[in-house]
């Protein structure tokens, strides 16, 4: 069956109204967001309760899960392309609840890191289902315009998360932060279970062996197009991890914003919320290639001043709160597009290709953060010589994709 179609046919017979499968592909995608933001408060205090003497080391509770969600979604994959993909989720959020239950009683920093790995693991389900079931249904610029919706909710995560943080820390330990994010949990399980429709078309099967599995992943990975796409959102990622990873270190020790640390947080995830509602709004008209390679130059041009500024001058807070806000309009954007530009050619295997892109952006991009955030040395010049540079690196892989043209209009409307 011709894969438009297919994809036609899915999006007029969803049992679901439309909104209804954003928002829940949107909460199962920010449980993942809820589980990185909400603890930034809390890295200090966790640190002195766990005995971590090395500031930047408080920074691995990030970068464990990061890591566990990255490398997880390479299993996930895989296994929802064979058995679809409502039982993998279900697995995958029962890891989820185990994890952060047990974390919340972790004896010392080893062990709560090691639940940090395995919670982040049982989020890659999340990412890997909600990725395909939008590729099972939608193709084209409609898959791109319903991805930067799911976006636009998930980044409202950031918006609050920190804040549902320190307000919990005023009142309790860090350990009340693991029982939090287990309620949640459990409130998007019982909506997944109750509501959430099986997607994957039988046709679309694949058998849960080696050649196949080894199959897939050479379809993916010999793709050029998908793959580069793959690397430039990976390379994007990697400066959202690397600001993740030093933003409370940024904002406390070098701007001394101290309780106004949320709410900052918050001002700028909404400018890319922001973004990503205005990135659904204009890919139908623009196209996903068009819009998301100027968004890449603006982004690029934005960093490459700051690095300048950074190295100028002492950047008091409102500049570093303009550059970085003004690199945030363009990254909604990239994510999305990029998203569904390496997806669209893999509808056919769409488990196994989330799931390599998943773990590119996640693993590889939490490898590239961890890099950024280790290097902060007391500035903010390490956080702007690593934006631009992943963003050369971004523009390099697109090059190469699109055999050195930009903006070539590929995607006709839909």
């Amino acid at each position: 069956m011709d894969k438009q179609l297919v994809a036609q046919q899915s999006a007029s017979t969803l049992p679901i109204p439309r909104w209804e499968f954003i928002a829940l592909c949107a909460a199962l995608m920010a449980l993942n967001s809820l589980a990185i933001d909400i603890m930034l408060p809390a890295l200090q205090q966790i640190g002195a309760s766990l005995g971590v003497e090395n500031e930047n080391h408080r920074q691995y509770v990030i970068t464990a899960y990061i890591l566990g969600f990255g490398s997880g979604q390479l299993f996930f994959g895989p296994i929802s392309d064979r058995f679809g993909r409502r039982a993998p989720l279900v697995v995958g959020l029962i890891i989820y609840v185990a994890a952060v239950a047990a974390a919340a009683i972790a004896p010392t920093f080893a062990v709560l890191l090691a639940c940090r790995f395995v919670q982040g693991i049982g989020a890659a389900a999340t990412r890997v289902i909600a990725v395909s079931i939008v590729r099972d249904t939608f193709e084209g610029r409609r898959m791109a315009e319903v991805m930067s919706l799911i976006f636009m909710v998930f980044m409202a995560i950031p918006v609050v998360a920190p804040g549902i943080g320190q307000f919990i820390m005023l009142f309790a330990t860090w350990h009340w932060i693991f029982v939090t994010m287990a309620l949640g949990a459990l409130i998007v399980s019982t909506w997944s279970l109750l509501r959430l429709p099986e997607t994957l078309h039988p046709e679309y099967r694949r058998p849960l062996t080696v050649n196949a599995i080894v199959g897939g992943f050479r379809i993916v990975l010999t793709n050029r197009i998908a793959l580069c796409y793959a690397f430039a959102s990976t390379f994007i990622f990697g400066a959202m991890f690397g600001f993740i990873n030093s933003a409370q270190q940024i904002y406390l020790d070098v701007f001394h914003v101290g309780e106004l640390f949320p709410l900052i947080f918050a001002g700028v995830a909404g400018v890319l919320a922001f973004s990503n509602f205005l990135n659904s709004r204009l890919v139908g008209r623009i196209g996903m290639r068009r819009l998301s390679q100027s968004a890449l130059l603006l982004f690029l041009a934005i960093s490459l001043i700051w690095l300048v500024v950074s190295l100028e001058v002492q950047m008091p807070l409102w500049l570093f709160i303009a550059f970085f806000a003004g690199a945030m309009l363009p990254f909604g954007c990239l994510g999305a597009n990029f998203n569904a530009l390496a997806m669209e050619p893999l509808g056919e295997l769409a488990g196994t290709a989330s799931s390599i892109l998943g773990f590119m952006q996640t693993f590889l991009g939490g490898l590239l953060g961890t890099l950024i955030g280790q290097a902060y040395n007391g500035t903010v010049t390490p956080l702007a010589a690593g934006f631009c540079s992943v963003s050369v690196a971004a523009l390099l892989m697109i090059l190469i994709a699109e055999s050195g043209r930009l903006f070539l209009p590929h995607n006709p409307p839909v």
